[in-house]
């Protein structure tokens, strides 16, 4: 089984910034896309952005400018580095990897547990 383990969230002043990591285990081969969505309470999770594996980047409007995906396929991590970060970005965020090879044989889309990431004074 595959798993993906996030971490780096917390509470931060408006402003701040934050870089979340999120790391597949298990025996990878490869993995075609992975993506940050995030979820605020009351609200539907939204795509924040996405690292395909050819590196295309792709963001949300509302980060564009702020968030910087970036991703190490030898350590099969992804990372988040959100820098003038605002109330509204207070979120759940989960890490998600699309088409993955392993060891443990074909995973089509596989999502982490979440980190909360909260921006308030």
């Amino acid at each position: 089984q595959v798993q993906l383990v996030e971490s780096g969230g917390g509470l931060v002043q408006p402003g701040g910034s934050l870089r979340l990591s999120c790391a597949a285990s298990g025996i990878i081969f490869s993995i075609n896309t992975m993506a940050w969505y995030r979820q605020a309470p009351g609200k539907e999770r939204e795509l924040v952005s996405t690292f395909t594996n050819g590196g295309n980047t792709n963001y949300a409007d509302s980060v564009k400018g702020r968030f910087s995906i970036s991703r190490d396929n030898a350590k099969n991590t992804v990372y988040l580095r959100m820098n003038s970060l605002k109330p509204e970005d207070t979120a759940v965020y989960y890490c998600n990897a699309r088409d993955i090879v392993s060891s443990a044989g074909y995973f089509n889309n596989v999502w982490g547990q979440g980190t909360q990431v909260t921006v308030s004074s």
